[in-house]
């Protein structure tokens, strides 16, 4: 048996978890789907399944991947807040981390957007389509990994990972902006309203 109280975190618990969430899906390369980290108490995950973890293993949060997200290629960012609201985790889970390819544009691509989603604002869909459709065969995108983290007791982090190019094997830059996501920072809070009974 476990105490499932979650042990107050650190921080940096956050910060340094959304690193290593990077890290490991940098190491498998773009053009990957959406996935899905829960982040769970090294010390609870010790007590409950001592086989998984290692004794020196000082991390405050392990990650546990989640199976990729079942949004197809030409879906837009809606579709995974919809997915995520049917999301929920065990109260042992202390926070998620939501890691997703996108394009990025230049503020000055914005009349470009304009222009094909004028005739279509009356279908969403349709013109989440051609958003993406514009955005993809702009000269000027940039694909880049949206990762947006959130915890039980508030904490939240959105970063930015840039596409490097191809032969570019410098280190890792992340960037920030004040919100960068906010309809993905509520979307992964409100999975951590609801809990279940598994453990992971």
């Amino acid at each position: 048996m476990f105490d499932d109280e979650l042990p107050p975190l650190s921080p940096d618990a956050l910060g340094i978890a959304v690193r290593e969430v990077v890290e490991f899906v940098d190491a498998g390369g773009w053009e990957q789907p959406p996935t899905l980290f829960a982040l769970v108490p090294t010390a609870l995950l010790m007590q409950a399944r001592p086989d998984l973890i290692d004794d020196l293993d000082d991390r405050e949060l392990t990650l546990i991947e989640q199976d990729p997200l079942p949004v197809a290629d030409d879906s837009e960012m809606s579709e995974v807040e919809h997915l995520l609201g049917t999301t929920s985790w065990p109260q042992t889970v202390a926070g998620c981390v939501l890691v997703q390819e996108i394009i990025v544009l230049p503020p000055e691509a914005e009349s470009d957007l304009d222009d094909a989603l004028a005739p279509l604002l009356a279908d969403r869909a349709a013109a989440d389509r051609a958003a993406r459709a514009v955005a993809v065969d702009h000269p000027d995108s940039t694909s880049a990994r949206l990762v947006v983290a959130v915890t039980r007791d508030g904490q939240e982090l959105s970063l930015l990972q840039l596409r490097p190019d191809d032969d570019d094997e410098g280190p890792l830059e992340l960037l920030s902006h004040p919100n960068l996501a906010p309809n993905l920072v509520a979307a992964l809070a409100a999975t951590m309203e609801h809990d279940h009974d598994e453990f992971y």
